[in-house]
């Protein structure tokens, strides 16, 4: 009988193991500060006193109770949902709307058009803030969801464009003309086509615009005044000056902040990472 061959054993790779380890400490870092905030905020004010960094010797969850009963938590945390919706949605709109005609509808200044709309991406929010702070004031708009709203979705629209255009762009050619042999107009080709096929990316925006409108303090502390409107970001920093000798207390406002943005990016990861591909292979 002849023998079977066996496959030769397989030597190791340095590259390959170096490459993995980058990963694995990449990883340790970036959790290391999630990891310690949840630690500290289960641990008593005189156990984080002797030890900072170590284990609590038994989880305290006195802290979360006090967030929930001694403040506001739960207005702030609708405040930023409100904001946080409103902008996504409204911005996801106009962001659909402006990346298909420039990706695939012919106009004059269509280039130009794409050009500009980027570069907003390079303005810092800061150099704004006086302009539309008086804007604002004349406009009978400050402390108002709608004024926050508008501002929040004119600062996270310049990217989507940029995305979804960099997306619609890669799309087979072939269906739109063929769409269009059978009579469709270009929004119905928007609506029926174009955005079915776009869900990661359009999931992408909704995570990555979702999480700068709910963890923003500029905009929050600046244009919403009123203690009623007090979005969680801005009521947290409060918290932390009135409680700021209490490192574990503020540790388990953070967590509780931290949460939702979790469970999002979670229950949309698999659609998160292809989009994050979106336009990268055709």
């Amino acid at each position: 009988m002849t023998a079977i061959p066996q496959p030769a054993p397989r030597r190791p790779r340095p590259d390959l193991a170096l490459k993995h380890a980058i990963l694995v400490l990449a990883t340790v870092v970036a959790l290391a500060p999630s990891a310690f905030m949840i630690v500290t905020s289960l641990k008593s004010d005189a156990e984080y006193t002797l030890d900072k960094v170590g284990l609590p010797d038994s989880l305290v969850l006195d802290h979360y109770r006090s967030v929930i009963f001694e403040s506001d938590f739960f207005g702030w945390m609708g405040n930023s949902i409100i904001l946080a919706a409103g902008a996504v949605a409204l911005s996801t709109v106009v962001s659909c709307l402006g990346a298909y005609a420039i990706a695939r509808m012919q106009f004059a200044g269509r280039g130009l058009l794409f050009s500009l709309s980027t570069s907003l991406m390079a303005i810092p929010p800061v150099v704004m803030i006086v302009p539309l702070f008086v804007l604002y004031t004349q406009l009978k708009l400050i402390s108002t969801y709608q004024g926050a709203i508008l501002i929040y979705a004119g600062l996270i629209t310049p990217f989507s464009v940029y995305l979804l255009t960099s997306f619609f762009r890669t799309l087979p050619k072939e269906i739109f003309e063929s769409a269009r042999i059978d009579g469709a107009s270009d929004l119905l080709i928007l609506l029926k086509i174009v955005i079915p096929l776009s869900l990661p990316a359009l999931l992408t925006l909704v995570v990555v615009n979702a999480l700068y409108v709910w963890n923003d303090l500029l905009i929050a502390i600046i244009f919403l005044q009123d203690d009623s409107k007090r979005t969680l970001m801005a009521g947290i920093s409060v918290f932390q000056g009135r409680y700021g000798d209490q490192i574990p207390l503020t540790m388990a406002g953070m967590v509780f902040a931290s949460a939702p943005m979790v469970i999002l990016y979670l229950a949309f990861q698999k659609h998160y990472i292809q989009g994050l591909m979106a336009g990268s292979i055709k």
